[in-house]
């Protein structure tokens, strides 16, 4: 059994800096600072997040933290870091059957933290202006929003749906992009070995990856991010430079000006996907028109879903006054299900019937402060439709709190309207101007 020397000086010599030494005796063959290190694991606790397949969670990991932290470094740095397996998590998805997350144990998360560190400013300055998922300064909502003015301005949308992306992209492509990028010896060794890190299961069997890139781990959004822009975002701005896109990780919209260019840049994506070794879905991914008032064609699909958002023709008013359809995005049916899902997740009136108004503030404001900053950001009205559904179920747990609302709906709500109009702060949907009506 192998015993490390732990360095005493590891450790950040106060709170104030958090300042390392670096080693002055021990000769590695990777020169990778300690500071790297205690910023990652700065970062992983940040993000916080479970533990991996060796059962350490964070508050167990930082027990030991200048042990724990030396031990990556050490092994980073003499080359014999091996990654352990990615604990496999099925999370249901809300179309439907699951989708695999890989967690890394949380020593893992900070080591692939480090290389991330080094690689993504190395490539971040060559991605593509129109690529949005996992970068510094852009968001989701920011896709949206530029999807929203192109689709005024090119009558035409490819909706891609790329199959199992994941779990599909070859170790070899991303090797390849990745060397491409840096000549540092210790990343290129640790992005092959976290690729090939295998998976282990709930019942504790493992299996070998051959391809793609575990979702849920430090690494696997820069790796995925550097793929898609090869084989993606350059190959369409070479080979099509009169469309233009939008993309968040795999989620992607194409804009094109008729629907003969967009069936020939469709056939061409998947030509070109096929090359990098994916498959579009094959029903999944559809050609939209972008139907308004303006636009008389007829076409059987007018709607497609990007990041939570329905983009469909909706009706909109005009600076005069006037009304109009424009082809517009507001919080999809499926995104506005998980709302309501939650909302009835918690519970109210069946489990909460001891607690008071200001409790359920606490446990509901949270949430909708983050749906509507996310969901509410375009064509407001339907997410506040969709949020009216924490004052019915507010009204519901009046009803089960006190015996004078039992079967008395309308009562309850006025209960709770007149209690909003006295403290209008007390919940932030009230704060939003989204208060309880009778005929809720």
């Amino acid at each position: 059994m192998r015993v490390e020397r732990r360095d005493p000086t590891f450790l950040p010599k106060t709170a104030v800096n958090q300042q390392w030494e670096e080693p002055v005796s021990e000769a590695k063959p990777f020169e990778i600072p300690k500071r790297l290190v205690w910023d990652a694991y700065r970062q992983v606790r940040a993000n916080r997040g479970a533990g991996g397949v060796d059962g350490v969670s964070l508050a167990a990991f930082e027990k030991d933290l200048k042990g724990n932290l030396y031990k990556i470094w050490n092994r980073m740095s003499s080359g014999s870091y091996h990654p352990p397996p990615v604990r496999l998590v099925e999370i249901p998805k809300s179309g439907g059957g699951t989708r695999p997350l890989g967690i890394p144990t949380i020593a893992d998360r900070v080591a692939q933290t480090v290389a991330k560190m080094v690689l993504e400013p190395l490539v971040e300055p060559v991605f593509h202006p129109d690529s949005y998922g996992y970068r510094p300064g852009r968001s989701a909502l920011d896709a949206v929003g530029v999807a929203r003015k192109r689709c005024w301005q090119f009558d035409w949308v490819i909706d891609l749906d790329i199959k199992a992306f994941f779990d599909s992209i070859p170790h070899d492509l991303i090797e390849r992009a990745v060397a491409h990028h840096t000549d540092l010896g210790w990343v290129r060794l640790y992005v092959g070995r976290w690729l090939r890190a295998p998976v282990e299961r709930a019942d504790g069997t493992r299996e070998e990856r051959t391809k793609g890139t575990p979702q849920g781990s430090a690494a696997s959004p820069l790796l995925a991010n550097l793929f898609l822009h090869y084989a993606f975002d350059r190959w369409l701005q070479c080979h099509h430079p009169e469309v233009r896109f939008e993309r968040y990780a795999d989620d992607a919209v194409v804009h094109c000006r008729s629907l003969g260019e967009a069936e020939a840049v469709l056939q061409a994506l998947r030509g070109r996907l096929a090359e990098c070794g994916l498959e579009l879905h094959p029903t999944k991914t559809k050609i939209v028109y972008c139907k308004d008032d303006n636009r008389r064609e007829e076409y059987e699909r007018v709607a497609f879903d990007f990041l939570g958002y329905t983009f469909q023709p909706r009706r909109a008013k005009n600076r005069r006054g006037r009304h109009f359809v424009s082809f517009l995005p507001a919080i999809s049916n499926q995104a506005a299900k998980a709302v309501r899902r939650t909302i009835h997740d918690w519970r109210m009136a069946s489990t909460r019937n001891n607690q008071s108004l200001e409790d359920l503030a606490r446990l509901v404001d949270p949430a909708v402060r983050g749906w509507m900053n996310y969901y509410g950001r375009f064509y407001r009205s339907k997410c506040v439709q969709v949020l009216r559904s924490v004052n019915v179920a507010l009204a519901r747990w009046a009803r089960r709190k006190y015996k004078r609302f039992r079967r008395r709906e309308r009562a309850s709500m006025h209960w709770l309207g007149r209690i909003a109009r006295r403290d209008p702060n007390l919940f932030v949907l009230w704060q939003l101007g989204i208060r309880p009506a009778a005929g809720e």
